[in-house]
């Protein structure tokens, strides 16, 4: 029997979480093992965007109603991939955890979205949490690390960070949605930047509708 290898999916506290949900859903729906992390500040941001609380004690039922809600807010848009039952959940503050140390296998790990005070936690190696530790231990073993940063405008401080972190191996992904692919909706938006995401950390999904070289080719076929 092979042994779990999981991709490890760190939720910072920037504005984003639909980008999150659109990540996990297709990981799951690729058959992908995930072990998740959802910083504290990530949770009073859940609780902005969509209402949901994210609660320790309850954080299946949780999550299952956050990966089944619209970009929109509509509830129960998706359904949800049955993969999440096998999900693992590791507190923000439990340095304790699988993910905080080499010897535990990984794929890699996608922070979606990543805040600056996260960039710059994971640049310093500062390990404040958990999802900072992992972050470390991601780079340090040179497994794939996919960093979308959520922020605007940049500052020469962050960017010196994201350089930092570039240099280190890391995936740099800003959350910059594109529109070629025939966007109708704010769903479409978050799909592509997560297909971005998951192409980055080498997963197929099939979230957004890939340039193929003709121009207007997608309003052309009517598609969203």
């Amino acid at each position: 029997m092979s042994r779990r290898r999981p991709w490890v999916v760190g939720v910072s506290g920037a504005s984003g979480t639909p980008y999150a949900a659109a990540v996990l859903r297709a990981l799951l729906a690729a058959g992908e093992a995930v072990d998740l992390v959802v910083s504290r500040a990530s949770r009073l941001t859940l609780l902005d965007e969509t209402g949901i609380a994210f609660r320790d004690a309850h954080w299946r039922e949780d999550l299952r109603r956050w990966l089944s809600r619209g970009a929109d807010g509509t509830p129960d848009a998706f359904e949800v991939p049955s993969g999440v039952a096998d999900v693992t959940h590791w507190a923000a503050g439990d340095l304790a955890a699988g993910p905080s140390s080499g010897s535990y296998p990984t794929k890699g790990m996608l922070i979606v979205p990543a805040s600056t005070a996260c960039v710059a936690g994971v640049a310093l190696g500062l390990s404040k949490d958990l999802l900072q530790r992992a972050a470390s231990v991601t780079l340090k073993e040179r497994r794939r690390l996919v960093v979308a940063v959520r922020e605007t405008p940049l500052n020469g401080q962050t960017l010196r960070h994201l350089v930092t972190l570039d240099e280190a191996g890391a995936v740099v992904l800003p959350a910059s949605p594109a529109f070629y692919a025939g966007a109708t909706h704010i769903q479409d938006l978050v799909d592509f930047v997560a297909g971005r995401a998951l192409d980055a950390a080498g997963v197929p999904h099939k979230l957004y509708r890939r340039w193929e070289g003709e121009l207007g080719g997608d309003r052309d076929r009517g598609t969203a």
